[in-house]
């Protein structure tokens, strides 16, 4: 399983920004992908899942209403889009297979991350 994430970057409050995960046929395929994210001093946590078949989509609620994840299986890549950032979203965000029950947690595979930081 190959999980690879870019698009970070610096941002200003209230803006957007694109994360793109490019992940091989086989993540694809066999597990849901998604996102979480780990803070300056906090515990990492899932903020969004999607999988296969469906697909179904699970968010962390937080961001629920502002962020959208997506997949395309043809171009290999599960991206979120981020709107109406806040400083809070500030963490280094990291692709991964992940499940969900009441919160998003991880299957076994993560990729490098991508750090995001909402400042003026």
């Amino acid at each position: 399983v190959q999980l690879q994430a870019s698009g970070g970057g610096l941002v200003q409050p209230g803006g957007s920004l694109r994360l793109s995960c490019a992940a091989s046929r086989f993540a694809l395929d066999y597990y849901a992908v998604g996102w979480f994210r780990q803070a300056p001093g906090k515990e990492r946590e899932g903020v969004s899942c999607i999988s296969g078949p469906g697909p179904s989509t699970y968010y962390l609620d937080s961001v629920k209403g502002r962020f959208t994840i997506s997949r395309n299986n043809r171009k290999g890549t599960v991206d979120l889009q981020m709107n109406s950032l806040k400083p809070e979203d500030t963490a280094v965000y990291y692709c991964a297979t992940c499940a969900w029950n009441d919160e998003i947690y991880n299957t076994g595979y993560w990729g490098k991350g991508t750090l995001v930081t909402v400042s003026s």
